[in-house]
């Protein structure tokens, strides 16, 4: 007969990712040693935080080590695990990094998660991701109309559209005006039975045009009572572009901050010759947060996702 499982206390942290002030990004549960963990004890537990992720760190696999790897994480969602997600990433290192982790390759963290091997480097007091190879795919025109009318977009507030795969599977849709963006108030329950997570964003016109969106009626403006973004690191650097992402088949109906989508999104507007690195793109106002992605380039092209990681729980859970 198999033993009954006996729970056990196990270092435990909560960060809020791409932000410099606490509750202002989004958060993350981190497990922080989830050996003997089962993949259904995993879920369960991923449920119970509701958060819209929650990450388990575990040694790596001994292909992994061997090939660089530093630690292993599993991502879950309230409704299932993801091969891979940007903000948990982030937080997974910090995480990881607090108790004590040593990379293997100073400057650099390799995590290994079932997308593969994530390149993860310190830059300017941040935490940044390689981002993973994306499939870009043509949108079927009537799903479209489905997913526009699902969000409650007007016809034509549409300018292209493109399916984004780099773990998670979005459709990226791009909008004429960030206003657009912001006032969107979409039906989940359509969104859910359509099986489509969207990743909306629009470019502003310029870096001035960004702060003044604060001060309109709309759904981001009742989200801060003075009607002002809050101070911060990010606080005076204007975004280029804003992002919202909806993930209602997963059990998220709008996730504050995605770095798996502004990664995705990144490289497909660079594709499109619409935008280039650096920039900054934001995220979350509509649910109250005022997350920053700050997007780079390196010489070899390769793009990286960073933010601002700051812990807000710290100690033990019984797991």
């Amino acid at each position: 007969m198999t033993p009954a499982y006996v729970s056990r206390q196990r270092p435990f942290m909560t960060v809020d990712v791409f932000t410099a002030r606490p509750y202002l990004g989004n958060p993350l549960a981190v497990v922080l040693d989830a050996t003997g963990l089962t993949d259904t004890q995993m879920q369960s537990f991923a449920a119970w935080t509701n958060l819209s992720e929650t990450t388990f760190v575990l040694p790596p696999t001994e292909a992994g080590r061997a090939a660089g790897a530093d630690y292993r994480v599993r991502i879950f969602t309230p409704g299932g695990e993801l091969p891979f997600a940007g903000h948990p990433t982030l937080g997974s290192c910090h995480a990881w990094l607090a108790q004590g982790g040593v990379p293997q390759q100073a400057g650099r963290i390799v995590q290994e998660c079932a997308k593969g091997l994530i390149s993860i480097a310190r830059q300017d007091g941040r935490l940044a991701f390689q981002a993973p190879a994306t499939d870009i795919g043509a949108v079927e025109p009537g799903l479209l109309a489905e997913v526009a009318a699902a969000l409650g977009a007007e016809p034509g507030q549409i300018l292209r559209a493109a399916w984004l795969d780099n773990g998670p599977r979005w459709m990226g849709v791009l909008f004429e005006h960030p206003d657009q963006v912001l006032a969107l108030e979409p039906d989940h329950a359509r969104l859910k039975a359509l099986n489509t997570k969207v990743g909306a964003c629009a470019l502003y016109e310029s870096a001035q045009d960004a702060p003044a969106l604060i001060g309109r009626s709309s759904r981001e403006a009742r989200a801060f009572a003075t009607g002002q973004r809050p101070a911060g690191a990010d606080a005076d650097a204007a975004p280029s572009l804003e992002v919202r992402g909806f993930a209602s088949p997963v059990g998220v109906t709008e996730d504050p901050v995605t770095g798996s989508l502004n990664a995705s999104l990144a490289l497909w507007l660079r594709g499109e010759g619409l935008l280039r690195a650096p920039y900054i793109a934001s995220q979350g106002c509509c649910v109250g947060r005022d997350g920053r992605v700050h997007v780079s380039e390196d010489a070899q092209g390769a793009l990286w996702i960073g933010g601002h990681v700051v812990e807000c729980v710290s100690g033990q859970v019984l797991l």
